[in-house]
């Protein structure tokens, strides 16, 4: 069984594209009906949109294998007054869903990501978290790698507002534990007796993704085809539990190793 991220895992950061291996591990999974959900970070298109977006490039995900954060917000944060941060298209799907866009007085300070955050923004949101909103991320990336280049991720700035204010924060998609527990609610459609112990997640992100998936006993494969050059980047500066199981220089090579006959 599998939990298998999509940016940088998937499809690639710069053209959207599958990346080695993609089509052929999403089509061995189905066609040996290995239990599998497809776990991603999207924010920047409604969950049907970035789906049916997944399948138009070859990557034939069944619709009730696939779940993202805007699929679990409503559940943790009311269609009330939001603050919200992130690339036009995130606000744009937020107002479709239902939210009220406000920064004046919000309820909620609500994160998601984009390359050109400015230091007014951040002041905005201070302000907003220092007067009583709360803090709630979209996800818990460390990195965003876009145009060559590696931002600060969705974590990375929590952290940030976090120690500017002492405000604690929550977090929607991964790796928080509410999320992967809805992604092994959807799992048990396959497979009932499905547990965290019997997973392997599959992500580029080892600190936002993998940590949290191996703190719940899931095994962990880190590939190198998204946010990080080579191990050495990150694994030698990791806590031992934070390390990943196995280290793959991509999703091709995960499916040579384990699943091609």
């Amino acid at each position: 069984m599998m939990f298998i991220d999509v940016q940088g895992t998937l499809i690639d950061d710069s053209h959207k594209q599958p990346i080695r291996g993609a089509v052929a591990l999403i089509d061995t999974l189905n066609s040996r009906q290995i239990p599998y959900m497809v776990v991603t970070n999207n924010t920047k298109r409604s969950s049907s949109d970035f789906w049916y977006y997944l399948t138009s490039v070859g990557l034939h995900i069944p619709r009730e294998h696939y779940l993202d954060p805007l699929m679990t917000l409503e559940s943790m944060v009311p269609k009330t007054a939001v603050a919200a941060y992130g690339a036009s298209e995130f606000l744009a799907v937020l107002s479709a869903m239902g939210y009220t866009l406000d920064y004046a007085n919000p309820q909620a300070v609500l994160l998601a990501i984009k390359e050109d955050f400015c230091a007014d923004e951040y002041a905005q949101m201070i302000d907003f978290l220092l007067s009583g909103a709360s803090l709630v991320g979209m996800h818990e990336t460390t990195i965003y790698a876009k145009h060559s280049k590696r931002y600060p991720g969705v974590g990375a700035i929590l952290k940030m507002l976090e120690f500017a204010t002492s405000q604690s924060y929550a977090v929607v998609g991964k790796p928080s534990k509410a999320f992967y527990a809805e992604a092994l609610r959807r799992l048990r459609w396959q497979q009932h007796d499905a547990q965290y112990e019997r997973i392997t997640m599959v992500s580029d992100d080892v600190k936002g993704d993998l940590s949290g998936a191996a703190a719940l006993g899931m095994k962990t494969v880190f590939v190198l085809s998204g946010k990080y050059k080579n191990q050495e980047e990150i694994i030698p500066y990791l806590h031992e539990r934070e390390r990943p199981d196995a280290v793959y220089g991509d999703v091709y090579d995960v499916w040579k190793a384990r699943l091609q006959e």
